[in-house]
């Protein structure tokens, strides 16, 4: 689809946020007070990630804890690969972040007896409660919150079932980028977008774009994630030049509910935090009812998730069971009620009463720890583009997670990529391309798209799992390939659709992780390669070069 030149600008702003959800509205609630901002969601605000989040953020906010310490838990669940530097400036931003989330009116469950006046859990990895939460919806509470502050922003506006296709490049910088930067640099100024709804597409111009669109579970068979989740910021980072990282690293929740019925729905880290015990089930045999995390770890139920996950996995495999179980049965009734009432409502549906039997759960994909390569302000290659929250790659996150540091992220970097925002000056507004249909048609058979849709999720699923060998990688990245060009070419040929866009950006996802995965000969963290189970005496950062399309 070739641009034609166009020097009308169907939709201006100072700054343009792909994503609505905490990292988005983040950037967007402390631009809104100098800049006019656009917030871009692909469905409502509250179909993103961050409103699924049960668990809480991670914050120091007590003085039994320290910075140091949040640091060190971080640093040995990212197995040797997080930035120290980048962990140490969002740890000790922590408290900040969430100081101004309530001063948004974010309810945090609170406890009088705290330090705070809020009630602290512990989650895996953690060697200290540290995790503020509004009971069991955390995510719910902070985006409502926040939504409703940005919808009456005057200078928010909120374009909802809007997708944003593709970053729009100009090689003339007229102050978009640093002074330091070469002449021949590209920047980004602006990006297309598509109307969900009437099948538009505008050609929108901005000053500074921001990505948050959050990860790429969706590229797998079995996630956590919403529908959202298709790494569509990741891809279109990459295609416009930027470099991305450690791509092969997904963690996977070791406890999403198992259930023909509950789509997508994970059972808190908080509940193993709280003293739920993972038990093998009654089809496990002779084995039925014993704990076996211990068997893994010292750390049993405690230890991160990638070491849970694979415990989990192990034993599936081993027995060929459905499921494991989670039991946390052996609290008191009104505790369980209190602390997880979002997570008791959901599994009563199912005919499960968690204060009476166990709940039975399976690992399912949950979070990108790479992505696209930024500073500490959000930067990234790209002069003019922003990448902030699961989207982004920072070095806070290294080969895994460490359980609520990611809302946290999403906080401290949105306010840090905000504040450089702020300080840019004003560029002279180019003419841009608008976008172009004049040579597609109708797609003639949409099914298609669906049949790639599911062989891409199940052959990643199946090959690019939670353990891992270099002939399934190599079978799924020839794969990717057939996939790719058939995908493409049917993209150049047909008028767009959202399911056509997303999955053209989760196959470009796909090949980014498979190809880190193939290139990291090593076991480290969430990469669990079968042919090389050791891990390296150093560690370093899979970095993928730009797209070369």
């Amino acid at each position: 689809m070739k641009p034609q030149q166009n020097r009308s600008y169907l939709m201006k702003f100072d700054v343009a946020i792909v994503g609505s959800g905490l990292a988005g509205l983040s950037v967007a609630l402390h631009l809104a007070k100098t800049r006019k901002v656009a917030v871009i969601s692909k469905r409502t605000l509250l179909d993103g990630a961050s409103n699924w989040a049960q668990g809480g953020i991670a914050a120091v906010l007590d003085s039994g804890d320290s910075h140091e310490q949040h640091i060190a838990d971080t640093l040995v669940a990212g197995a040797g690969l997080c930035d120290e530097t980048a962990t140490r400036y969002i740890v000790e931003h922590s408290r900040a972040a969430i100081e101004w989330l309530i001063e948004q009116g974010v309810p945090f469950t609170k406890d009088p007896t705290a330090e705070l006046g809020y009630h602290l859990t512990r989650e895996g990895g953690h060697s200290q409660r540290r995790i503020i939460h509004a009971a069991d919806a955390t995510g719910h509470a902070v985006q409502v919150t926040l939504e409703e502050k940005a919808r009456a922003h005057p200078n928010i506006t909120i374009l909802e079932h809007h997708y944003a296709i593709d970053l729009i490049k100009s090689d003339k910088l007229d102050g978009t980028a640093p002074a330091t930067a070469p002449r021949s640099t590209p920047c980004c100024v602006g990006l297309y977008v598509q109307d969900v709804n009437s099948g538009k597409v505008m050609t929108l111009a901005a000053d500074q774009t921001v990505l948050a669109t959050g990860g790429a579970g969706k590229v797998y068979l079995y996630t956590t994630n919403p529908d959202t989740a298709t790494g569509d910021g990741i891809a279109m980072a990459w295609r416009a030049g930027c470099r991305v990282a450690n791509m092969e690293f997904i963690q996977f929740h070791p406890t999403c509910l198992y259930h023909p019925y509950a789509k997508s729905f994970l059972i808190s880290e908080a509940v193993r935090g709280e003293g739920g015990l993972l038990k093998l089930p009654d089809t496990a045999g002779a084995a039925a009812g014993q704990r076996f995390m211990e068997w893994h770890d010292e750390r049993a139920e405690l230890a991160p998730r990638d070491v849970v996950a694979r415990a989990i996995d192990f034993e599936i495999k081993k027995r060929g069971l459905d499921h494991v179980d989670l039991d946390i049965s052996h609290q008191p009734p009104e505790f369980l009620k209190e602390h997880f009432p979002t997570i008791y409502a959901r599994c009563l549906e199912f005919g499960i009463d968690i204060t009476k039997q166990p709940i039975p759960v399976v690992p399912a994909a949950h979070y990108t720890c790479g992505g696209v390569v930024t500073d500490s302000m959000g930067r990234t290659d790209l002069p003019g583009l922003y990448a902030v929250g699961e989207t982004a790659y920072t070095g806070l996150h290294g080969a895994n997670r460490l359980a609520s540091n990611s809302l946290l992220e999403c906080l401290v970097l949105g306010r840090a990529a905000a504040q450089h925002i702020e300080q840019q000056p004003k560029p002279r507004s180019l003419p841009l391309p608008a976008w172009d249909e004049s040579r597609v048609t109708d797609a003639d058979e949409e099914v298609v798209i669906a049949h790639n849709w599911d062989e891409l999720r199940r052959f990643m699923w199946n090959y690019v799992g939670i353990v891992r060998t270099t002939k399934r990688l190599e079978r799924a990245q020839h794969r990717i390939r057939l996939l790719r060009e058939e995908i493409y070419e049917y993209y150049s040929h047909f008028r767009i659709t959202r399911d056509l866009l997303e999955l053209r950006n989760l196959v470009d996802v796909a090949s980014m992780i498979v190809e880190s995965a193939l290139s990291r000969r090593e076991s480290r963290g969430l990469h669990y390669s079968q042919d090389y189970p050791d891990t390296l005496p150093k560690a370093l950062p899979t970095v993928l070069p730009p797209s070369k399309r």
